[in-house]
């Protein structure tokens, strides 16, 4: 098959080609928007369980009898199974030759993995008891169970996500333009899922629903947790089997199209399979500059947002409404977060529609990194709001005034619009760039990964001990995640080119 220069050079023919194999193959029809857009619906199951993850699970973990300081290590778990999970899942959805397609089966077997994970973490309290606990504030046999949940749930979202945003990159091929509006597809699914999450995040009232779920030793808001993961296993169940019906994927070996990056790694070794570590790692030396700068800013996008999407209602819940996990007050904040967080994702929603003409006028990079210039003054006006809420006199005693409560609620909604972009953008511009390389979408996309995942390391190692520094909170992780969003949006503006018709150096 031949293969493109980067500087324009006339292709070279390897000789084992056929002329056959050398003649262009025939143009393909394009995939029709309305499939594109049920593949990407599985996308509202996945997020629908995210924000449920994002938005009730570090108060949880905090009423099991987990510090504020540890909570981030808990979800040291995500970013682990996500370092290793999503290239690994990416490789082998490459080279998958069942009868159902490449990518199909492993987004049906992630999603029933994601439906098991929420049930086992819904139910770690149950279990605990059953098993011995009896200390209300803190219980071990719940928490061993939890993390056992939610280990399953963070590999299981990691082998779901990726081969689904590799299959919208092989459905769309090279055309750039697809590429933009199957990603946004994407994003605004994850916004659909999002509003869907938060508002049954936001609701108190679940276990009036689902009674059976109060038991002695899961309280109120525990049943509520268990009951909105009942839900998560219908929407995630639905979703599912929209997306892979509507793929029509072809098996690896009935497609032109998706063998030839395989075809092309068994030319280049005597052996039937490289070992995964070499050929992640080997990648590497295939990247143009352009690529490198995607990873860059894609690592200080991630710092920058992991300690918000770690910490966010419990920032409500501690900051703005000046309270600890367990009372009362506290509560109400967490609720309030969710709500907040629900208006969020409808503004990433409408941004999600607007993306391909926003980056069509004004450049993807341009773009990504106005996004993260907004993110780093949202979280200026968080630490400002903070610093307005410690001084007045409510703390302890009432809840905050309508004004602290609506800046924040603010703020959350603001953020809709740089998380929209961080959701579709840099996977738009790394598919588009990744292709001509022949590397496959799968692992590619997780080398992406491993740029959203090792900072994602970086932070739940850092943020706990880093807040306990100076006088506990969530403000210090918060302030770090503004320095971060600033300087990877100030090298998105600056060194991604504003046109996706750059070639990246092809793979000889």
């Amino acid at each position: 098959m031949a293969i493109p220069e980067a500087d324009g050079q006339r292709a070279r023919v390897r000789p084992s080609t056929s002329r056959a194999a050398a003649r262009p193959p025939p143009a393909k029809a394009k995939v029709p928007l309305r499939q594109l857009l049920k593949v990407a619906s599985i996308a509202c199951g996945i997020q629908f369980g995210w924000a449920l993850q994002l938005s009730l699970l570090t108060p949880y973990v905090q009423e099991l009898g987990i510090p504020h300081a540890w909570a981030s290590i808990i979800w040291l778990c995500g970013p682990l199974s996500g370092l290793l999970v999503q290239p690994l899942v990416g490789h082998f959805s490459d080279r998958c030759t069942s009868r159902f397609g490449r990518r199909r089966p492993f987004i049906f077997v992630g999603s029933v993995l994601i439906a098991i994970a929420v049930l086992t973490i819904g139910h770690s309290a149950d279990v605990g008891g059953l098993l011995g606990d009896r200390n209300e504030n803190f219980r071990p046999r719940a928490i061993v169970v939890f993390v056992i949940g939610f280990w399953i749930l963070d590999v299981a979202n990691n082998m779901t996500q990726g081969p689904c945003r590799a299959l919208l990159a092989d459905l769309t091929g090279k055309d750039h333009r697809r590429t933009r509006v199957a990603n946004a597809y994407f994003s605004l699914f994850m916004a659909v899922g999002n509003v869907l999450g938060y508002a049954t995040g936001s609701y108190s009232g679940w276990f009036k629903v689902f009674p059976f779920t109060v038991t002695p030793a899961c309280n109120v808001d525990c049943a509520n947790l268990k009951s909105a993961f009942f839900l998560d296993v219908a929407c995630i169940a639905i979703t599912t089997c929209v997306s892979i019906l509507a793929a029509q994927e072809l098996p690896l070996g009935s497609s032109d199209r998706f063998t030839t990056s395989a075809e092309e790694g068994h030319d280049q070794s005597s052996s039937t399979e490289e070992a995964f570590l070499w050929e992640l790692f080997g990648t590497f030396r295939y990247f143009s500059g352009t690529i490198w700068i995607i990873l860059i800013v894609t690592a200080l996008t991630w710092i920058g947002w992991f300690p918000f999407l770690l910490f966010d209602t419990d920032w409500m819940g501690r900051e703005i409404y000046g309270s600890s996990p367990g009372e009362q007050n506290y509560n109400k904040g967490v609720r309030m977060g969710a709500l907040a967080l629900m208006l969020n994702s409808v503004v990433l929603g409408i941004t999600s529609v607007l993306m391909e003409k926003l980056c069509r006028k004004w450049g993807a990079g341009f773009i990504w990194g106005v996004s993260n210039i907004l993110m780093a003054l949202s979280f200026l006006a968080m630490l400002i709001v903070s610093l307005v809420a410690k001084d007045m006199s409510y703390f302890g005693h009432d809840l905050p005034p309508d004004g602290i409560v609506i800046s924040a609620i603010i703020i959350f909604t603001v953020l809709g619009v740089p998380l929209a972009v961080t959701y579709s953008v840099p996977y738009a511009l790394i598919s588009n760039r990744i292709e001509p390389l022949g590397l496959g979408q799968g692992l590619s996309l997780g080398v992406l990964n491993l740029a959203v995942v090792i900072p994602q390391v970086v932070v739940s190692l850092g943020s706990g001990p880093w807040d306990q520094l100076f006088g506990g909170g969530n403000s210090p992780a918060i302030a770090v995640g503004g320095i971060a969003a600033f300087a990877g949006g100030i090298v998105a503006i600056l060194a991604i080119p504003r046109s996706s018709a750059q070639k990246p150096r092809a793979l000889t």
